[in-house]
């Protein structure tokens, strides 16, 4: 069988989803590995790389491949060129690109979601989700520390002490504890906050303040592991008490996400107007419209005196070691699905069945169905 790898389309997009080093685990569980020319480029892995592995080069992968593996969802243009009944891994956005998940079903590939791993132990190793976050949150604190007109670190000198820098992070999950780690090494004094209080320990670990707030959080956690989606009430009530850590914040770095649905809006204009001249927030949920009110998805504007990020594909922006961490995860889940060199799709097994989502020209994974049907007419 031929895994294909093409080069990403996606403006911006540095990434590849498979780096030399995996080649040669690939090729030993039986399949032929074809690279089309300069894939790798852009994340600094030539071509020439690929073939000291043992890979091809090979031009027009996605109709040739019978298995292909991308990081970005393929177009629809793409879509149309892809070999029927041929197998799909990447991240695919199944809860927004509803028109390329139908595509993919149209076209009868079997389409496995990265984003839909279900979060259990033999899954870790191919948890592309968490390993991209890993990435977003360190981003956001460098970021964070280039923006703000302020040392991070306490620094005592001949021309006086300055103090450090306080940074607030709002979502304790993979990229909220990389972006504590990260500021706190940089000598921020952080604090951050969680919905859900079993992660007081990890934020203490890595070096931040836990933020208590007197609030009902039973059942702020999704079974899957994420947090879960809470009452516009319970917001309201976040919101007033999350208040006076914002304002007194140098920065505040938002990771809250919620899957398949519009990121809450946890810090409104108002706090923003509170929050010291020169202040920064970094908006890790800019891709599904933003914790802030006033984030602009993609861009940095500055209100009230505030500087507000919403930056876009942060691991694109380190594509060499972004590279490393997702073709792993998606070569150890290559692994996992072939048996002597051919695909062995065992639906019984979650491993296989949680990141599903086209098979047989169906859509079959229940929650993304769901979300492509339109809404009932009041």
């Amino acid at each position: 069988m031929m895994v294909g790898v093409p080069k990403e389309t996606v403006p911006g997009e540095r990434r590849v989803s498979l780096v030399p080093d995996h080649v040669a685990g690939l090729t030993k569980a039986g399949v032929d590995v074809c690279i089309e020319p300069g894939a790798g480029v852009a994340a600094g892995f030539p071509d020439s790389y690929y073939v000291e592995k043992g890979a091809r080069l090979e031009t027009d992968v996605l109709a040739k491949a019978d298995i292909l593996l991308k990081v970005q969802p393929p177009t629809l243009e793409e879509i149309g060129k892809l070999r029927e009944r041929s197998l799909l891994i990447g991240f695919l956005y199944p809860y927004s690109n509803g028109a390329g998940i139908l595509a993919l079903a149209g076209r009868k590939v079997t389409a496995f979601s990265m984003e839909l791993m279900p979060r259990i132990t033999r899954a870790q190793a191919m948890d592309a989700l968490s390993a991209m976050s890993t990435i977003g949150g360190y981003k956001a604190a460098l970021l964070a520390a280039g923006r703000l007109p302020k040392f991070f670190p306490l620094l005592m000198t001949a021309a006086g002490t300055m103090f450090p820098a306080r940074v607030f992070i709002i979502g304790a999950g993979v990229a909220g504890l990389q972006a504590i780690g990260t500021a706190k090494r940089l000598g921020a004094v952080v604090e951050a906050y969680d919905t859900r209080p079993a992660v007081k320990e990890q934020v203490e670990s890595v070096g931040g303040k836990f933020v208590e707030m007197a609030l009902e959080t039973k059942g702020a956690e999704e079974k899957t592991g994420y947090a879960k989606a809470q009452s516009e009430e319970f917001y309201q009530k976040q919101r007033e008490l999350m208040a006076r850590h914002v304002a007194t914040a140098d920065v505040v770095i938002t990771t809250a996400l919620v899957p398949g649905q519009r990121a809450p809006v946890l810090i409104t204009e108002d706090m923003v107007r509170k929050m010291q001249p020169g202040s920064v927030i970094v908006d890790l949920a800019a891709e599904q419209g933003g914790n802030c009110e006033l984030t602009e998805p993609g861009q940095e504007v500055v209100r009230h005196g505030v500087t507000i990020l919403g930056p876009l594909n942060l691991p694109s922006t380190m594509p060499f070691h972004a590279s490393q961490m997702y073709s792993r995860t998606v070569s150890n889940f290559l692994t996992f699905l072939l048996k002597e060199g051919k695909v062995a799709l065992d639906l019984s097994d979650e491993l296989a069945r949680g990141p599903l989502v086209t098979h047989q020209g169906e859509v079959v994974h229940e929650t993304v169905k769901a979300a492509l049907k339109p809404a009932p007419r009041s």
